[in-house]
């Protein structure tokens, strides 16, 4: 081990649509998080590891605290909430945009009895004047004692090489916990299979997000080698949302599929045959046996 090498886990937690994706795939330098702008994007705990000379960080970035309506929200907040005792340091993001709101207090309230160190990362610092934002920052500070303070922007980059070394001074001596080329500990399929709700996401209204589960059932190189075969179910709740996926005359469903394949391909370097399917599981937010299927169970401490 190298003298004074640095790791440790740290979790991105804050109100959905705070920038957690966005910023942890600016580190990374690639898509390791989908991002959208519908809320609750995020459901399971993206590991995303950024390694350095100094020290690797190897990031969590949970799902939005917000108030659950379902067995899967409740999942949700479970998540971020494990992430607290799980980590060597929690980066609270908020938007600089919108300001201090109930939900941020909310979350202020549950960090009171963590013993981890937080950091505040005001985000989104681009859409305000910069006179405006030393008041914002204020507000926060009057109501947690924050171990750092550090105004970014995730989209732009802005101050985010200053984040990841106070991150990286912070943390505990110890080993390089993954090889130093891997950006997530993720499957390639779990991945492709987020790529494809992404774009489930970015097509559809606002009834059906929430609804859709995406599992990946094959993936495998074909015989000729050149092109990687998967097959993927997208499940919904209800037949009507079925209808308008698929769209009329499969319309909808063609778009989905060329859009994750041309990211796909990027991502796997090769052509890619993608053959998407529609099911209904009715009401599988709320079906204990139907979140487990999909992936949505208790995790393994990481820490």
């Amino acid at each position: 081990m190298k003298e004074q090498y640095r790791s440790g886990f740290v979790a991105l937690i804050g109100r959905p649509n705070v920038g957690k994706s966005t910023l942890m795939n600016h580190v990374i330098g690639q898509k390791i998080a989908i991002m959208s702008d519908k809320p609750q994007t995020t459901r399971n705990k993206i590991q995303g590891i950024y390694t350095t000379s100094e020290g690797q960080v190897i990031f969590l970035d949970t799902p939005g605290i917000h108030k659950p309506h379902s067995k899967l929200g409740e999942y949700l907040v479970q998540t971020a909430h494990n992430a607290f005792k799980e980590v060597d340091l929690i980066l609270f993001l908020v938007d600089a945009a919108e300001g201090l709101g109930a939900g941020d207090r909310f979350i202020m309230e549950n960090l009171r009895n963590v013993n981890t160190p937080v950091f505040l990362v005001v985000n989104k610092i681009d859409q305000v004047h910069p006179d405006q934002l030393l008041p914002i920052i204020d507000q926060y500070r009057q109501k947690f004692d924050f171990a750092e303070v550090i105004p970014i922007s995730a989209l732009q980059g802005n101050n985010t090489s200053t984040l990841l070394q106070l991150i990286l001074n912070r943390l505990p001596e110890g080993p390089q916990y993954y090889p130093a080329d891997q950006v997530t500990d993720h499957p390639e399929r779990f991945i492709a299979s987020e790529i494809i709700r992404e774009k489930v996401l970015e097509l559809t209204r606002e009834e059906i997000p929430h609804s859709v589960a995406v599992i990946v059932e094959e993936m495998k190189m074909r015989e000729n080698g050149n092109t990687l075969f998967i097959r993927a179910e997208i499940f919904t709740e209800r037949k009507s949302q079925k209808g308008i996926l698929i769209g009329k005359q499969g319309g909808l469903l063609k778009e989905v599929g060329k859009l994750a394949r041309q990211e796909l391909e990027n991502l796997f370097g090769s052509k890619v045959f993608l053959d998407l399917w529609v099911k209904v599981k009715k009401d599988w937010r709320n079906e204990d046996f139907l979140l487990k299927q999909f992936g949505y169970h208790d995790q393994e401490d990481y820490s």
